[in-house]
């Protein structure tokens, strides 16, 4: 079952967005575009229809989030009878392909961490074809093609990809998934660390940008910082949401729908 709405976090690089729930899943994710069909859609369904979990295997007894001073750089810790690790998510800045990294950073004792990834395109209804490669999986479906790339030994469960390992205090594990046009070459491998630096440093030059200096400094900071997750970069328009087609009150019939909402920079308020 979908965490609550509110429980979730988003990253994004102003083509797109993914919503990080507080259990350590990546429930939405549209590649390469907002209006792009789903390729984790377990926020409208269930795990099944996409989703990529990362989180401690035994009982988390605290969770904490936060992002990065004047970035979309999401942290969160998670603290077990075992230790406590960091989940670092970011979408670097968009050069060639969409990336999602994510870093797992052990923060003291000996954490025992699962990974379950399940890749389903168009809103959970294609199951693309997978295959291992050197350091990951490569997966089509049709028009989409996904790298996902880290040295965590990987195997095939039910459909998904899973994964056991271990985070030691001070270690640090990287994972990228990346789309790109499944009739194109493979793009090259995203060092982890360095799109964090990237990321973070794209991110700080952006917010630098922002002159108010009032009481609420931190507050219309942050307001900056999810507009512009929100905003299609090519084109400067707005989404009125990083979903599709959730009601805006439960079981009500007034949907909020971004889609072709940004295509001619409208902004959100025609969108309802």
């Amino acid at each position: 079952m979908a965490s609550r709405i509110e429980d979730y976090a988003l990253i994004g690089d102003s083509y797109s967005a993914a919503l990080v729930a507080q259990d350590g899943s990546i429930d939405w994710l549209c590649l390469p575009r907002f209006d792009s069909g789903a390729v984790f859609a377990a926020l409208l369904g269930t795990r099944e229809h996409g989703r990529w979990l990362l989180v401690p295997r035994s009982e988390v007894r605290a969770v904490r989030r936060r992002y990065r001073e004047s970035t979309l750089i999401l942290e969160t810790d998670f603290e077990t009878a075992d230790g406590a690790v960091r989940v670092v998510d970011c979408m670097p800045e968009r050069t060639r392909a969409p990336d999602l990294v994510r870093v797992v950073e052990g923060r003291h004792g000996h954490v025992p961490m699962v990974l379950e990834l399940i890749l389903r395109c168009d809103y959970g209804s294609i199951e693309p074809w997978v295959q291992a490669i050197a350091g990951g999986i490569w997966a089509i479906a049709g028009p989409d093609s996904f790298l996902f790339r880290t040295q965590v030994p990987l195997r095939g469960e039910h459909g998904a990809c899973v994964a056991d390992f271990l985070v030691s205090a001070g270690q640090r594990v990287g994972f990228t998934l990346t789309w790109h046009p499944s009739h194109e070459p493979i793009p090259p491998l995203r060092d982890t660390e360095e799109a964090l630096t990237d990321t973070e440093a794209w991110w700080r030059h952006w917010s630098e940008r922002c002159t108010y200096t009032g009481p609420w400094r931190d507050a219309v900071l942050r307001s900056l910082i999810t507009l512009k997750a929100l905003t299609y970069a090519p084109t400067g328009g707005i989404v009125a949401a990083a979903t599709t087609s959730l009601p805006e009150q439960l079981r009500g019939v007034r949907n909020w729908d971004y889609r072709y909402c940004w295509l001619r920079g409208r902004v959100p308020q025609v969108c309802g």
